[in-house]
């Protein structure tokens, strides 16, 4: 697989040894104002055990979807929450943020992110949802194993995100 796609189905330190999950990159200085967007609001996270940090599904969330062999992920957030994050942001971000579209059936949800891959795997499901995404924030191009060493450095946080 292409690592430039940013998207891995793996075993990662959150969910433990023998259970793959998602996994996005979302790198700090992309010239995507979306990404960078996403970025923003990876400060609103609550810290969990040591560098991971847990997200409100109002703030960012996740959804899944398969589309034959593909599975694709989005992750998605409040207009009204970017918009008041974004208020005083240097990058004149909040000028991107208008022309984002809203969610089919809900105009307050922008799509920051969407990435796909080809894969089988199917994330669980319980009644509280899917599978958590995770959301590793880096700066710069990376691979996966360059990602995982720079948070066992201290570099590099994950950041969980509620999915559906």
């Amino acid at each position: 697989m292409d690592d430039s796609t940013r998207i891995w189905i793996t075993p990662v330190p959150p969910f433990g040894p023998d259970e793959s999950g998602v996994v996005l990159g979302v790198d700090l200085m992309s010239e995507d104002p979306a990404e960078r967007m996403a970025g923003v609001l990876l400060n609103r996270g609550h810290e969990g055990q040591e560098g991971v940090f847990h997200l409100l599904a109002s703030d960012l969330s996740a959804r899944y979807a398969r589309h034959g062999e593909r599975l694709t992920v989005d992750v998605t957030a409040s207009r009204q929450v970017l918009a008041h994050d974004l208020a005083d942001h240097p990058d004149a971000l909040d000028q991107h943020l208008a022309a984002l579209s809203g969610r089919p059936g809900d105009d307050d949800r922008v799509t920051l992110i969407h990435r796909e891959i080809v894969t089988g795997f199917r994330p669980a499901e319980s009644e509280d949802g899917k599978q958590p995404v995770l959301l590793v924030e880096h700066e710069g191009p990376t691979t996966l194993a360059e990602l995982f060493a720079r948070f066992e450095r201290g570099e590099c946080g994950f950041a969980v995100l509620p999915a559906d």
